[in-house]
């Protein structure tokens, strides 16, 4: 774990190693001040000698300036090492998720992902900085100030030797009992960022169905067990204090009873008791510090298993080792498929399905709630990667093409059509960057999407607010489908993606397809017989394998799935009519 979270902090490594050096030459310098200031009481106040008073006086003014130096320097290194390891970071994790394939984005909600780049960065950005600062600075502190103050009085610094071990264990348990709770609470974290941004996300259909209520109770109830963890655990944290105070009392007292008997004996001076006490404080604290630190390393201990899992997940879509580049065409066969989400044999949600498909053709599928038609087409680019059989586009196995290649020659307008903050050209413009001003009316013109453009005030250049919610569904259909047409693909996909436009437009949309882009392979998912009833070939889907195919007219005539389907469409039409 941390052999990977160290490679992000690359380019910060010198402010990483110039704080930790600075906080030991700060550290130095704090451990000499009692030993000079002890110089000072006896050899100059005692015995009044006032140009060793100004010359000890000087010294100590030098070497309290150079120690608040270094210690500003140590802050500055350990500031822009921290942040910069944490944008490392976020730049390592969002371009590890951009890299996922389908299966490994399922495996992380969407919720938990944004808290690991947020709460579990900011967690271990605040930890490395305690890191390479306060968990230098505290072991140095504590060696230094023991060796000085066994130099000032050996006896007296066995008290220390005894209290360290005594801390150290208090510690270990406290950090054993608080870091599963830490754990359990960032899991927690990620389902109350879920409930918020799925509010958000359907903030219309809660205020439609009067659900507010209910929403606020579940949030608060997600939030009240944060409380709950949150509090077991500081609860088990806040020992750490009373531990401390007690060990630095009880050093004070026993220290200050066995030097008063020294000093009446004559065994140790007045300014030596002074040292031996500042002593005390800077072993003590920087035991504090030492423990504080090591109750942030465990808070953020939890985080940083759970940044490292995003790091190190295990990608399932790889290039092979000598891709090809070029589809040839848009045709498409499918041998003896099987698909598993789960890659289990007894969870097979597409089973043997062959097809043959040629470059051109445009294919219908229909199918009910549940026959895997989407995750029939989501194989062709490979956003998974089948079970078991083959897939071949062009005549080559999809998993021997280049990614890239791959995608860049299958447009695939999903079922869920999302559209980014941005201007209308903007959005388009994913299908192609380089796109002219010609090439986005022609593909707006063919989804039939120019007409209410050009309608809008303006135009082109319309901000679409984020998720497309100041456009309507059947608008925002036909934007990405506008989008996915600018690819030029080999190979266009719709899943359901004409099921809020009305049929005259879905009508118009088809022909548009077949007349000026006839030689690309169209692959149609709709709920609507109308919409497919013209294809070449209908596949028709049933609880993840191939019921039939054929044309309308032979399905009409065989199948009994299409016709039901049909004659229920054409009857509720005449009803409505």
């Amino acid at each position: 774990m941390i052999k990977e979270l160290a490679k992000s902090i690359r380019e910060y490594k010198l402010p990483s190693i110039l704080s930790p050096i600075c906080v030991v030459c700060e550290v130095i310098l704090e451990v000499l001040l009692p030993f000079l200031m002890a110089r000072l009481v006896d050899d100059g106040v005692e015995k009044e000698n006032m140009d060793y008073i100004l010359k000890m006086g000087g010294a100590l003014a030098v070497v309290a300036f150079a120690a608040l130096l270094f210690g500003a320097l140590s802050g500055k290194f350990a500031a822009e090492a921290s942040a910069g390891f944490a944008r490392n970071l976020r730049h390592d994790m969002f371009y590890k998720i951009q890299e996922y394939s389908f299966a490994n984005i399922d495996k992380f909600s969407t919720s938990s992902l944004v808290t690991r780049m947020t709460t579990d960065i900011t967690n271990l950005q605040n930890a490395y900085q305690m890191i390479i600062r306060v968990a230098v600075r505290a072991p140095f502190m504590m060696i230094f100030a023991m060796i000085m103050s066994f130099n000032v009085n050996a006896q007296l610094s066995w008290i220390f030797v005894v209290f360290i071990p005594l801390i150290a264990l208090a510690l270990g348990i406290i950090i054993r009992f608080a870091h599963p709770v830490f754990s359990r609470v960032f899991k927690t974290y990620d389902k109350l960022n879920n409930v918020v941004q799925e509010n958000l996300h359907g903030i219309r259909v809660v205020k439609s169905f009067v659900r507010e209520e209910h929403e606020v109770r579940k949030f608060g109830k997600i939030s009240d067990l944060i409380y709950k963890d949150f509090t077991k655990a500081e609860k088990t944290v806040a020992f750490n204090m009373p531990v401390m105070q007690l060990s630095v009392y009880a050093c004070i007292l026993l220290i200050s009873w066995f030097a008063s008997r020294q000093i009446v004996s004559g065994g140790m001076t007045t300014g030596e008791l002074i040292s031996m006490m500042t002593y005390v404080f800077q072993i003590l604290m920087s035991l504090m510090f030492l423990s504080m630190t090591m109750v942030m390393v465990t808070m953020s201990r939890a985080s940083a298993e759970r940044i490292t899992e995003v790091l190190t997940e295990e990608i399932d879509l790889r290039n092979d080792e000598s891709p090809v580049g070029e589809i040839k065409d848009g045709s498409i066969i499918f041998d003896h498929v099987n698909f598993s989400y789960a890659k289990d044999y007894d969870k097979l949600c597409l089973k043997d399905i062959s097809l043959n498909i040629k470059s051109g053709e445009t294919v219908g599928i229909i199918g009910g709630t549940g026959s895997s038609k989407s995750s029939l087409v989501q194989l062709i680019p490979r956003l998974y990667d089948v079970t078991d059989g083959r897939i071949l586009v062009g005549g080559t196995e999809v998993g021997k093409y280049d990614i890239k290649a791959l995608r860049d020659n299958v447009a695939m307008v999903l079922q869920k059509n999302v559209l980014f903050s941005g201007t209308i050209k903007e959005n388009l413009c994913w299908g192609n960057e380089d796109a002219s001003d010609e090439d986005i009316v022609r593909v707006c013109r063919l989804a039939q999407a120019e007409d209410f453009i050009e309608r809008m005030p303006d135009k082109y250049d319309t901000y679409i607010e984020q998720g497309g919610t100041n456009v309507s569904g059947g608008q925002r259909q036909r934007l990405c489908i506008a989008r996915a047409l600018l690819k030029k693909p080999k190979i266009l996909i719709l899943d359901d993606s004409t099921s809020a436009v009305d049929t005259k437009t879905d009508k118009l949309i088809r022909k548009a397809f077949l007349e000026e882009i006839p030689d690309t392979t169209k692959i149609i998912i709709a709920q609507r017989i109308s919409s497919v009833q013209d294809a070449d070939k209908i596949i028709i889907m049933d609880k993840g394998t191939v019921n039939a195919v054929g044309t309308h007219d032979e399905l009409l005539k065989t199948n009994k799935i299409y016709q039901e389907v049909y004659y229920s469409q054409q009857k509720g039409s005449a009803e409505n009519g």
